[in-house]
């Protein structure tokens, strides 16, 4: 008996953990954006750094969605949208139902039966599912949907766990309600689905059976949204550099910075690009806010020195696109109560502080150039130098006027990003 016990005490114990431990990895986008990063990251980025070293373990810590890139297509922009609604209605169902148990404990209401507790018998473990999906839209690693799929398994199991207290505790009646609502969906669903359950004898082989399907689809989700997210975005590409847009719209600017990188190159501005190596540059707004991801560049593009986290969380759910547009200097403006469009022209990394500037129609933008290292005999080009397995490490950034093709200012850099040798995202 004493053994039982023990077993059970495991299970919730591992439940509850993969909880906490999914919530650590997925709340990584909030730590990094605030000045509890370097205490985060102190702790964190030895694991980090260890699974990226090993091609076996390295994709765990890439991203399966845009992060930094607006979507450029219909489908990605839903999906991001969709990240944020699960992400605000998970939340929100899990406090609710909280709240609904916990009064029910004190004020001894007995089994809860009200609310969505009519429908569905552990709607707790539903909300923080649907928030566990929309986080991991909101910050995409592998490694957050591997430990999500495993969350969902365990929680499974915590469920029938709870439900077996449930009955000892109230019998019949729990008995009764068990046979009226689902466990985590509407019964009529759940009986639809559970035919394919009845395949599959009732062993020990048919709970790894499903939990490795579970991980499987899981995992699997997250490479067909990858694929789909890389031949999506648009790049501009001559002999061995490759352009890709943070902004969808910037794409027509390519073939005009192009040229100047070349003009450059032949009159020996940019003469520590190896023709022998391959290069991917990442053009955007030169106050673009999330450059720090990229390559350090300056220290207005470490988030977590702004001091402006919740404004920037909130941003970041709330306004799933805009908040890529907004730099850091329209942060500041808010708090300040000062005009953002002024704020902006003056805090300009460029240094241009014209009158007459306006930043929504500015032709200057910045090329972050980013080295590409490979096992590839040949030149890779496009969407291949975002593959998994390749590595990439900040060269330079320079500033261009996209209308004449002039270089007007440029700066290499350290080969680490402003998280240091954190792995960050690529798209």
């Amino acid at each position: 008996m004493k053994k039982i016990s023990t077993e059970k005490m495991v299970a919730r114990i591992a439940a509850h953990g993969s909880i906490f431990v999914f919530g650590i990895l997925a709340l990584e986008i909030v730590v990094m954006i605030s000045p509890f990063a370097f205490f985060f990251y102190s702790v964190f980025s030895p694991i980090f750094k260890w699974i990226d070293q090993y091609s076996a373990t390295a994709w765990l810590t890439d991203f399966f969605l845009p992060h930094m890139i607006l979507p450029p297509t219909l489908l990605l922009k839903i999906i991001r949208i969709f990240g944020s609604v699960l992400f605000l209605l998970g939340l929100m169902t899990f406090v609710i139902c909280a709240l609904q148990v916990y009064l029910g404990k004190i004020l001894k209401w007995g089994v809860a039966k009200k609310g969505l507790y009519r429908y569905i018998r552990h709607p707790q473990y539903l909300g923080l599912a649907l928030w566990g999906v929309g986080m991991s839209i909101l910050w995409p690693r592998f490694i957050v949907l591997l430990s999500l799929s495993i969350m969902f398994v365990l929680y499974y199991y915590l469920a029938k766990d709870e439900e077996r207290r449930m009955l000892t505790a109230f019998g019949e009646s729990y008995a009764q309600y068990m046979k009226t609502t689902g466990m985590f969906i509407p019964r009529p669903i759940e009986s639809v689905l559970s035919v394919t359950g009845q395949l599959f004898p009732k062993t020990w082989l048919r709970h790894v059976f499903v939990s490795l399907v579970t991980v499987t689809v899981v995992m699997s989700a997250g490479y067909v949204c990858r694929g789909i997210t890389l031949r999506s975005l648009s790049f501009e590409s001559t002999d061995n550099i490759s352009l890709v847009s943070i902004l969808p719209e910037d794409n027509t600017l390519n073939t005009s910075i192009i040229r100047g990188i070349k003009h450059g190159q032949g009159d020996g501005k940019i003469g520590f690009l190896n023709l022998d190596r391959d290069y991917l540059g990442y053009v955007m707004p030169a106050d673009y806010i999330m450059q720090g991801m990229i390559a350090n560049t300056g220290s207005d593009f470490h988030l977590f020195k702004q001091h402006n986290t919740i404004a920037m969380i909130t941003d970041w759910v709330l306004h799933p696109f805009q908040h890529l547009r907004r730099p850091p200097s329209a942060h500041m403006a808010k708090m300040h109560h000062v005009d953002p469009s002024i704020a902006r022209r003056h805090h300009c990394p460029i240094g241009i502080d014209g009158a007459n500037l306006e930043c929504a129609t500015c032709s200057y933008r910045r090329v972050i150039v980013v080295e590409v290292r490979h096992k590839d005999s040949v030149h890779l080009t496009g969407y291949k130098l975002l593959s998994l397995g390749t590595e990439r490490l900040p060269v330079a950034f320079l500033d261009i006027d996209t209308s004449t093709g002039e270089i007007v200012n440029i700066k290499q850099v350290e080969p680490t990003t402003a998280w240091a040798d954190v792995p960050t995202p690529s798209i």
